[in-house]
């Protein structure tokens, strides 16, 4: 089992920090999972806290888990604000936002977000290590 967390400023560079510090640690973790669909699940969650967790003076927090047994991965990007995310099925075709919940969803075996304890509101994906037909 694997934890890892760190904490980024509310702005755009913090989306690609995030995607190379998820790419770095899952590599140096060896997760036998698809990093390419982690580094994305975590691009979307981290961009969302940027353009719509923004609080003055607060950061977002990232943090990844490998579960002890399974090697499946926990993505939380948590961020200041308590408005929940809408999960937008049909997004507009016009629009160029309003599709990452959506992509992470698909990728991911679970997603959900719930407040957190002192401020704020987490965001978590679940995503899986594809199992041999003898695991399962």
């Amino acid at each position: 089992m694997h934890n890892w967390s760190m904490g980024y400023p509310m702005t755009p560079r913090s989306i690609r920090l995030a995607r190379l510090h998820t790419r770095r640690r899952l590599t140096l973790w060896q997760w036998p999972g698809d990093i390419d669909d982690a580094v994305l699940v975590t691009s979307e969650l981290v961009a969302n806290a940027v353009r719509h967790g923004r609080l003055p003076g607060h950061e977002l927090e990232l943090a990844l888990r490998t579960g002890a047994g399974t090697g499946d991965l926990t993505v939380d990007v948590s961020d200041p604000l308590r408005v929940f995310p809408t999960l937008d099925k049909d997004p507009d075709d016009e629009a160029e936002g309003g599709r990452g919940l959506l992509v992470v969803s698909l990728i991911a075996a679970e997603l959900d977000w719930f407040p957190r304890r002192d401020e704020g509101k987490t965001v978590r994906a679940l995503l899986r290590v594809a199992r041999k037909a003898s695991e399962v």
